[in-house]
């Protein structure tokens, strides 16, 4: 959405400096400052009160103490306090920065515990197996939709322009701060707490089947095992995610680079700077349209492709007026806007969601809510760096930036390899056990685990044990 409010004539009219000629223009500098104060919001960490505390690494304080359901609640509505804020500026650069800073705060938290922005926690701990992968992707799926649906509003004129598609976020706002009333708890964190019965019903209304169904017995009594060991050492501390018992600092260390390749990929460069950048390169096409493209694209995102450079060096130097353009220099605006377009299919299918998956999946319950926030923290604060860095070298170095995230593909493809194991078809529990039996990233597909089964043998036997004593008390 940014990308679009950066290019629209009245966002820059208003937030903008003015030219000799009378044009006004946002410099890369209030870009940055602009763009950037959401991801720095998302990750700051200062003390709010003595026991909690904000942004990505807060939410781990919110969501111990209180749940996963409060904490979506608390965050949900400093989201859309932030939102209202930039949502009412009139002139004020400060006031529209701040307004997303606050905003910030909850996007942070929420990129670890909310369905959608913060599908990693609630949806990891909630969702069956099957599904888990899928709901968490669609994290993805809801962000590129809203870059589609915001930049439809560019041919407005006045306010209008950029004010619907900041206030669109209060309508999404307002749905999760309704909506949440409607979730469950997370069966693990009642579990967690002490509360089985509880997790029993939420459990079998997940799975659509009767409280006192086999099966709803044979999953609690397979949370409860996985958790009893987990707790077995007390309450973790921030420091356990890094203890080498059960490859745990394996686990954090991945997530937090997963998150770190990812955010060097250069995909949000496109939806932070694309319009201006793509409106530099001398492209025939309007900068939304390109925006537009690359949203349609991340949606259906299905063949990985790498982009290329190639058109660098067909194109004119940025500011160059689009009536000295020649042939050349807009085949080689096209021939960049293409790859763009590969590059972003490609990190849609993959990249983008996937990641997130890996925190969804990783962690056992003891140390969950604080290894997901540090991938999260992790995750803003390149997102923050790269906002607020990028438009000055892309202004220095232009279509050479691409040249960055090119290395950051290979370094990421040699990471996954040697260091990433597989854990597609896996409850949370067999991934712990995975963790623990050593087994290398590249063999992992071939991975058995037996912790579901002693568990469903363990609810055969609770079984056998309740029939035998019926039938001694009848």
């Amino acid at each position: 959405m940014i990308s679009g409010l950066l290019v629209m004539p009245d966002f820059q009219k208003r937030f903008g400096t003015q030219n000799a000629d009378g044009s006004f223009v946002l410099s890369p500098s209030r870009q940055s400052v602009i763009t950037s104060l959401l991801s720095a919001g998302s990750n700051l960490s200062n003390i709010l009160t003595p026991k909690y505390r904000s942004g990505a690494l807060g939410q781990a304080f919110t969501a111990d103490r209180f749940g996963r359901r409060p904490s979506i609640l608390i965050w949900a509505a400093i989201f859309t306090v932030g939102v209202a804020i930039q949502t009412a500026t009139v002139h004020s650069v400060a006031q529209i920065t701040i307004g997303r800073f606050i905003s910030g705060l909850g996007v942070g938290a929420m990129s670890a515990i909310v369905p959608s922005d913060e599908s990693r926690l609630y949806n990891g701990e909630t969702a069956p197996k099957a599904l888990r992968g899928t709901l968490l992707v669609l994290y993805q799926v809801q962000i590129i939709t809203g870059y589609v649906i915001d930049l439809g509003t560019h041919a407005l004129k006045g306010p209008a322009s950029w004010r619907i598609p900041v206030g669109l976020q209060l309508v999404w706002g307002a749905i999760l701060l309704s909506g949440i009333f409607f979730l469950p708890e997370s069966p693990r964190h009642l579990l967690g707490i002490g509360k089985r019965e509880e997790a029993a019903v939420v459990i079998a209304s997940l799975n659509s089947v009767p409280v006192d169904d086999p099966m709803v017995d044979e999953l609690v009594d397979e949370l409860q095992y996985a958790i009893d060991a987990e707790n077995e050492g007390g309450k973790a501390t921030w420091l356990e995610c890094f203890s080498p018992v059960n490859g745990l600092y394996k686990r954090t260390i991945n997530g937090m680079m997963l998150q770190f390749l990812q955010q060097l990929n250069g995909q949000n460069f496109y939806y932070y700077y694309g319009d201006t950048f793509f409106e530099s390169a001398g492209t025939t096409l309007s900068p939304y349209v390109i925006q537009v493209i690359l949203g349609a694209v991340s949606v259906a995102g299905t063949v990985p492709a790498l982009a290329g450079l190639g058109g660098h060096f067909m194109i004119a130097s940025p500011g160059t007026p689009l009536a000295q353009l020649t042939g050349r220099n807009k085949q080689g605006g096209d021939l960049l806007i293409a790859f763009a377009i590969l590059h972003v299919f490609g990190f849609s299918m993959f990249w983008g969601p996937t990641p997130w998956v890996y925190l969804g999946e990783s962690f056992p319950l003891r140390i969950r809510p604080k290894a997901i926030a540090l991938g999260s923290a992790t995750n803003w604060i390149w997102n923050f760096l790269l906002s607020f860095f990028s438009p000055k070298i892309a202004n220095d170095i232009g279509p050479l930036i691409l040249l960055i995230f090119f290395g950051m593909l290979v370094v990421a493809f040699f990471y996954v390899y040697f260091f990433i194991p597989e854990t597609r078809g896996l409850t949370l529990e067999e991934v712990d056990e995975m963790y623990r039996s050593g087994i290398k990233p590249w063999n992992s597909t071939k991975f058995v685990p037996s912790l579901g089964q002693r568990a469903h043998e363990k609810a055969i036997a609770h079984e056998v044990r309740h029939e035998k004593e019926k039938a001694d008390s009848a």
